[in-house]
């Protein structure tokens, strides 16, 4: 099921006034935008490029549990403390992205009443369907039997 972009899910206003807070980042191919465990302040919304989200698996190489393209939302561990990346996440090709810093995002949202709520229900969305993505994938890698039906 394809679900809505950051963009597409903010209304116009809402859009423009944290898009404002913005600035334009790029990440070659194979680079690390952030580790799981490391501190979360920040986030972006891919612009162009495709970036893989991965769970580290001890004793084992990391696992691919989801990948973004475009008008996605990258990061959403800067909203909920400890404030720390609950996955790695790397750039697959060359990633174009707009990064927000999360205090000026959240020093917004508490005078935006309206972008608060129409940012926070979508990444609230985001993080539940990012859980879901990683709980199937990791049946997949590591379960009996997959995500699948036992028999």
């Amino acid at each position: 099921m394809r679900h809505a972009g950051v963009l597409a899910a903010l209304r116009e206003g809402p859009r423009a006034r944290l898009l404002a807070l913005g600035r334009e980042v790029s990440f070659g191919a194979g680079t690390r935008i952030f580790e799981e465990g490391e501190r979360a302040d920040r986030f972006w919304i891919v612009r162009n490029g495709t970036v893989n989200l991965d769970i580290h698996v001890p004793g084992r190489p990391a696992a691919v549990v989801d990948t973004l393209g475009p008008d996605r939302l990258l990061g959403w561990s800067w909203l909920c403390p400890p404030h720390q990346w609950h996955l790695g996440a790397e750039a697959v090709g060359r990633v174009r992205a707009w990064e927000f810093d999360a205090a000026e995002v959240l020093s917004l949202c508490q005078d935006d009443h309206e972008l608060d709520h129409e940012l926070l229900s979508y990444v609230v969305e985001v993080i539940g369907r990012r859980l879901r993505a990683a709980r199937t994938r990791l049946l997949d890698l590591y379960g009996p039997y997959g995500s699948g039906p036992q028999p």
